[in-house]
């Protein structure tokens, strides 16, 4: 029988609770011990794991001997401590929700951080089924990806506790908090490294009348992102967040010489109208050059998966790549490194739509 592994969570509001769910799913995972200041955000989490031991602090978390791994689901501009503070005490296998870092500053540090045991940035979107399935499809489809669009046409940033996803100083900004999971792709795909990004983004619609201990949030809504790569190929992206109505939430398309090939995404299920009867389905669409023809292929998600998450049943499928790596099975597929170059993208195209002039890299 699989070894049980047994996780430590800190930081359980939103997107700690939808690790909750589905740590729940998997047949050989518990989780023992959760850190969770806030009262609110921790009753729903002991609702969720009703047998994990609520600590005060993440010393006591780490003493808790049954610990096989820790995650990190804390306010983004925590990460960076808290990834240290386990370093120092018990450095257990670690999973770390993006963005890795909030802080230019703090690059130098993290690059530098030598974590003595398997760290996974948690970068959800790689394991989208529709985004798996292009992944796995991509170079057979295209011939080499050379031209990549990213599309999130969707809704604003939801309420967190004490709205820190308001402001840019703690979430890192829009194309950092937000984006990173995109230029991770980006790189992903492309299988390259960025060498200059062009960026125009703004805040037009949302969070401008809110008040929030008399200040108005800052977080951008909308912008474009054009990225070139050290291989000649280039990647755009188009964040839209007030575009909720839209039919599917993600729009992936990748070009090369033979043909294209998109995925389609939609959001979550909770958000989608009962009035318009069901959901939309996943959607990956192959369009070769030569016999002209799409093929166009439903790409089915477990309605259990869906049920415990926002994320298209991704974050179940990260888990159960993370628990073989605990066990010693399998592999870190998302690292440090990943994490970093996503965010210094993200930052990049915060600088160039702040001063209208392209970043070098």
């Amino acid at each position: 029988m699989p070894q049980l592994v047994t996780y430590g969570i800190i930081g359980c509001g939103m997107m700690g609770q939808e690790h909750l769910r589905n740590i729940a799913l998997l047949p050989d995972a518990r989780v023992g011990a959760i850190f969770e200041p806030d009262p609110t955000m921790r009753a729903a989490a002991q609702a969720i794991a009703p047998n994990a031991l609520m600590v005060g602090g993440i010393g006591e978390l780490l003493a808790v001997p049954a610990l096989d791994c820790v995650l990190i689901a804390s306010p983004n501009d925590l990460h960076v401590q808290q990834i240290q503070e386990v370093a120092a005490r018990r450095a257990l296998p670690l999973m770390v929700e993006k963005p890795v870092f909030t802080d230019p500053k703090d690059a130098a540090r993290v690059r530098s951080l030598a974590y003595p045991a398997p760290l996974w940035v948690a970068m959800e979107y790689r394991y989208m089924p529709p985004i798996r399935a292009l992944i796995d499809s991509v170079d057979a489809a295209t011939g080499g990806p050379l031209m990549l669009t990213i599309r999130e046409h969707r809704f604003p940033f939801l309420p967190k506790v004490g709205d820190w996803n308001r402001f840019s100083a703690r979430s890192g900004g829009t194309l950092v908090e937000k984006c990173c999971h995109f230029f991770d792709l980006m790189r992903l795909l492309l299988r390259a490294e960025p060498v200059r990004v062009m960026a125009s983004a703004g805040q037009a619609v949302n969070h401008k009348d809110e008040r929030i201990d008399g200040r108005v949030p800052d977080v951008w809504d909308h912008g474009y992102v054009i990225v070139d790569f050290d291989t000649g190929a280039r990647a755009m992206l188009e964040l839209c967040m007030f575009a909720e109505g839209s039919r599917y939430q993600e729009d992936i398309s990748v070009i090369g010489p033979r043909g294209r090939i998109e995925a389609f995404v939609p959001g979550p299920t909770r958000f989608w109208p009962g009035h318009l009867g069901a959901p939309p389905v996943p959607r990956v669409v192959v369009s070769p050059r030569a016999p002209k023809g799409p093929q166009d292929v439903a790409v089915l998600v477990d309605p259990v998966l869906l049920d415990a998450g926002d994320h298209n049943g991704s974050t179940y499928y990260q888990h159960e790549r993370f628990v073989r790596v605990v066990r010693g099975e399998g592999r870190i597929e998302v690292g440090l490194l990943d994490g970093i170059r996503a965010v210094e993208m993200g930052q990049a195209a915060q600088r160039s739509a702040e001063t209208g002039q392209a970043v070098t890299l």
